[in-house]
């Protein structure tokens, strides 16, 4: 059985950078997809975010955040990072590239840092949540302190 103090690299290294977070955890639910993480740890689906990794035209790499009730819009993603085009990255190329598997991404301890984007709709909480590295681990942060340990642009990039 697995403790709730357990550690993962993504709040070793919120830690390490005396970032203030708070750490939420699933993993003894069925939750699988984003809604459902939100609905099991009674949080607004607006307020909890996906990590999405994508590829675009010229072969360089993208991460976006979005709400986990709401798409990433390809178009505006893409305009976002100056980009013709973007598209996800094969589920088979995540863990290579970031070090993640599917399901327990995070902008957080990857491999490379990638030009992040978080949706705008993050303004509008004071606290975002995310995954935390492994599935079944969440953490919450303010934009603020995000910006301690991770480099991004927020912009319309959900639909």
């Amino acid at each position: 059985m697995k403790k709730n103090n357990e550690k993962t690299n993504v709040m070793r290294i919120l830690e390490q950078n005396k970032v203030d977070y708070l750490s939420h955890y699933y993993y003894d639910t069925v939750a699988i997809s984003g809604t459902e993480v939100a609905d099991v740890l009674n949080q607004n689906p607006g307020q909890v975010f996906k990590t999405l990794v994508t590829i675009g035209n010229s072969n360089d790499h993208y991460v976006f955040l979005v709400p986990v009730n709401k798409n990433l819009n390809l178009k505006k993603a893409a305009k976002a990072v100056n980009e013709k085009s973007i598209e996800m990255i094969k589920s088979k190329d995540l863990l290579p590239l970031t070090g993640y598997i599917h399901g327990g991404c995070s902008p957080i301890g990857m491999k490379k840092q990638f030009k992040t984007v978080i949706d705008s709709s993050a303004q509008d909480f004071d606290t975002i949540i995310f995954s935390g590295g492994k599935i079944g681990y969440q953490v919450e942060i303010t934009i603020n302190e995000l910006k301690k340990v991770l480099l991004f642009e927020m912009d319309d990039i959900s639909d």
